[in-house]
């Protein structure tokens, strides 16, 4: 099979176009041929310097896989040779999803959704769950409620704007001012621009000084720090993002502070596709490049800028 590899840790120089031998699946594992795929964030982290993820070079990297199942093993039940499905891979002896085929575990993988095709399918996985377990699952957000998005024109934020508005919530957004016509399309109920407006200001002016439930930080570092001025007290904030940000003022409000990544399972794939399939959600997709210009994707992801998502089409 055709792949892209990292040949070393780098810039986007290090891919390379290389035959690779095409995966078999195991007892509980489902082959995958890859119709498309996307990029990530971690992914160009991972391309630079991947050892904190177990990646050792030469490797295939890539989190998101919308395609369709070609053989099964013999302990699947869930799937059948010509299902259409969507799944974000776990990195396995450096298996990614930048190729032709790759092999997943039938717990991580769900159906894709009927009214996507592949290409808008690959947009979702990571960052929809993402989005997902940050929202539903760590905030435990409930209709009612207020959210801070930060970056809601992003990858992650584009989604979980939706994803909150799905849920009855009432969403202020940051973006820049060239992305208010797209975040005000997918529901925000009041966008701030971060160039010309000070978040907290926004949120406190609009709120009676009481301050949102929830703040979602994509962002990090004086983002995330100066967000605790818009919580409210007993509030929670969850940042995707790593930081070294010291967050005492939080302590003060007793806000409860979450760090997360993605956890990987099928059941918030299944409930992203009942959004996408009643209209309550739809892709993002800045731009759609073939596999082999991997490395300009990663150009332009790490530019800054991107709106929704950077989709690699591998058939």
């Amino acid at each position: 099979m055709k792949a892209m590899i990292i040949t070393a840790f780098g810039g986007p120089e290090v891919f390379k176009e290389q035959d690779m031998p095409k995966p078999e699946p195991g007892v509980n594992d489902v082959l995958v041929k890859v119709y498309a795929t996307s990029v990530n964030p971690v992914d160009y982290k991972i391309r630079n310097a991947g050892a904190w993820a177990g990646v050792k070079p030469p490797a295939i990297i890539g989190y998101d896989v919308s395609g369709v199942v070609e053989a099964v093993g013999s302990g699947v039940k869930s799937f059948n040779p010509g299902d259409e499905v969507y799944y974000t891979p776990e990195i396995v002896n450096a298996q990614g999803s930048y190729a032709q085929y790759h092999v997943a575990n039938e717990a991580i993988v769900a159906i894709k959704p009927s009214n996507l095709n592949h290409v808008e399918a690959a947009s979702i996985p990571l960052a929809g769950c993402t989005a997902f377990d940050a929202l539903v699952t760590v905030a435990n957000i409930k209709a009612g409620e207020s959210v801070l998005i930060h970056a809601g024109a992003g990858g992650v934020g584009s989604l979980a704007l939706q994803i909150a508005k799905a849920l009855g919530v009432y969403v202020f957004t940051t973006c820049g001012s060239y992305n208010k016509e797209l975040v005000k399309q997918l529901g925000a109920d009041r966008i701030i621009d971060y160039r010309t407006e000070d978040f907290v200001d926004v949120v406190l002016e609009e709120t009676a000084n009481k301050g949102v439930d929830v703040v979602f930080d994509t962002v990090g570092g004086e983002t995330l720090s100066r967000s605790v001025k818009a919580v409210k007290p007993s509030g929670r904030i969850v940042s995707i993002v790593s930081s070294d940000v010291k967050l005492d003022a939080a302590k003060e409000k007793n806000i409860t502070v979450s760090y997360m990544f993605m956890q990987r399972g099928r059941s918030k794939l299944d409930a992203l596709r009942a959004l996408i399939e009643k209209g309550k959600v739809r892709p993002v997709i800045d731009s759609v490049m073939p596999l082999k210009d991997v490395a300009l994707a990663h150009q332009k992801l790490e530019k800054g800028g991107v709106r929704g998502k950077i989709v690699l089409k591998v058939v």
